[in-house]
């Protein structure tokens, strides 16, 4: 496990407040899983899922006592990018600002580089 620099990766604080808020209710560690699959309207998309910790080859930083853990493989591909939770009139999720994307779909999960 290797600690990621926040310019690396990492959650806003908006973000952070609400996996602390999620892990609260289900009654697990605050532990946000980033992970890059292959598939999507794009080429790859995005999963989300709390975690009970780290694995052997994940990157982890920290925000607000929040952790967003990456496994290798992904980080590659979201390097410099940031977690964040909006909410607007048409529901509340979480997005992610990827500069690596070089283009991205309507629903916001999948993208392209």
């Amino acid at each position: 496990m290797a600690t990621i620099p926040v310019s690396e990766v990492g959650l806003t604080p908006s973000a952070a407040a609400r996996v602390a808020a999620i892990a609260a209710r289900q009654g697990k560690p605050a532990i946000l899983r980033l992970s890059v699959e292959g598939g999507g309207c794009s080429g790859f998309q995005y999963r989300f899922g709390l975690a009970d910790g780290a694995e052997g080859d994940d990157s982890v930083t920290e925000t607000d006592g929040v952790r967003l853990v990456v496994d290798s493989m992904s980080l590659d591909l979201v390097r410099g990018a940031q977690v964040d939770f909006v909410e607007s009139l048409g529901g509340a999720a979480f997005k992610v600002e990827n500069p690596n994307a070089a283009s991205g779909c309507g629903c916001g999960t999948s993208f392209s580089v």
